[in-house]
């Protein structure tokens, strides 16, 4: 259909042509959020018509608002308008699955072939790595902090969030967003948009918000007591999706703060980092990756499923239950004020995340700084695929001898 209107009961064929629609783009959109976000736009907006572009753009600035994966989280959205909750799985199942299964492999050659995670190769991954979240910080730094107050918002928070790292700072520093922007900028003139027409009650959203806040105090508790490793994964997974602002490039440090004190190698977690811009799909299906190869938890197959569930599944709570109260909240002129402020705050977070641990982990030498460099410019001018320059990297360096 063309417009916002759906049927509120789909035929059960819905969820399988959901599910492909996305798994065609889960094994093509390079490029990060920001290309994905146009990616389901031309395919849904444009090709297929399953919304208006309004209602689109409505979704978009919800899933900015809220922590979590931003694209990830809009093709929830799409897939819960078009097909309810089956259709939210469907959608993420199918963008999801094909970077999570490569990641998975990856994570268990690293394993069984140790002498990979410390070759020269590494090196160079770890050199793109750079490359990439300079991109996407500067990509971040024009869309969400085009004036003087945003952008200098934006270095507080970076400033914040290098002296106070973890969970702690990155709440400190979203905060300080919303309440600088609440008080001190002023939204632009609002377009009305159309109102989004989704298959769940106001009922059923709030209970959902409400999973998500008892899993969010909860799970840390019931780790410490029950001490499984499984658990433990998966609750330090859903700390992580829960908390973080801004997408995958800002949950870098989180993630390490989780994994690296529990006994994996930073040069290993820096590797998988590094291999997750080469593969489609979203960044977040690094747990995948980190489930796989973490000595916290079963590892394998089996703790890639659990960090892929952990990590992802407050997006689903937050989406679904947050949709159906958008409409009234996404118009109020406090609520966007806020929003503004939290958007500079999460360029302020990439920005401490691009130096520490991506840039203090590489930068070595005038010859890093070099390929970086180089890297920066065939992704940023060139317009060269992220993969390319991430496969290019990791050889050029193999070759060389670099490390």
């Amino acid at each position: 259909m063309p417009d916002d209107q759906h049927p509120r009961t789909p035929p059960p064929e819905v969820a399988a042509t959901i599910f492909l629609a996305f798994l065609r783009l889960g094994l093509t959109a390079f490029g990060g959020p920001i290309a994905h976000l146009e990616y389901f736009r031309r395919e849904f907006v444009e090709r297929r018509g399953w919304l208006s572009a309004q209602a689109y753009g409505d979704l978009v600035a919800l899933c900015q608002f809220l922590p979590g994966p931003a694209s990830s989280q809009t093709g929830i959205g799409l897939g819960l308008m078009r097909g309810g909750l089956r259709g939210a799985l469907a959608a993420w199942l199918g963008f999801t699955l094909p970077s999570a299964l490569a990641m998975t492999a990856f994570a268990l050659l690293l394993t069984h072939v140790g002498a990979l995670a410390h070759g020269a190769w590494l090196h160079g991954l770890k050199l793109v790595a750079v490359a990439v979240v300079a991109q996407a910080l500067w990509g971040m730094g024009r869309s969400l902090c085009p004036d003087r107050e945003r952008a200098s918002l934006a270095v507080a928070a970076a400033v914040l969030a290098a002296l106070m790292p973890g969970v702690s700072g990155q709440l400190a520093v979203i905060l300080l967003g919303a309440v600088v922007g609440r008080w001190l900028l002023r939204p632009p003139v609002e377009v009305v948009h159309a109102p989004l027409h989704l298959p769940l009650r106001h009922r059923s959203a709030v209970v959902l918000l409400a999973a998500f806040g008892a899993l969010l105090v909860g799970l840390p508790l019931l780790a410490a007591a029950l001490h499984q490793p499984a658990l433990a994964l998966f609750s330090s997974m859903y700390q992580s999706g829960a908390l973080v602002f801004g997408g995958g490039h800002v949950v870098l440090p989180l993630l390490q703060a989780q994994v690296v004190p529990a006994g994996m190698d930073n040069s290993t977690f820096l590797a998988g980092y590094g291999a997750a811009q080469a593969v489609p799909g979203p960044l977040f299906t690094f747990a995948a990756f980190l489930g796989a190869a973490s000595a916290q938890g079963p590892g394998g197959w089996l703790g890639a499923g659990v960090a892929l569930l952990g990590i992802f599944l407050p997006s689903f709570l937050l989406v679904a239950g947050a949709l159906p109260l958008w409409n009234g909240l996404r118009h109020h002129p406090a609520m966007r004020s806020a929003l503004m402020g939290i958007n500079a705050a999460v360029v302020g977070l990439l920005l401490a995340a691009f130096y520490d641990p991506v840039w203090t982990a590489a930068i070595h030498s005038p010859r890093d700084f070099a390929l970086a460099l180089a890297a920066l410019l065939l992704l940023q001018v060139w317009k060269v695929a992220p993969w390319a320059v991430v496969v290019g990297g990791a050889a050029l360096t193999a070759i060389l001898g670099w490390g």
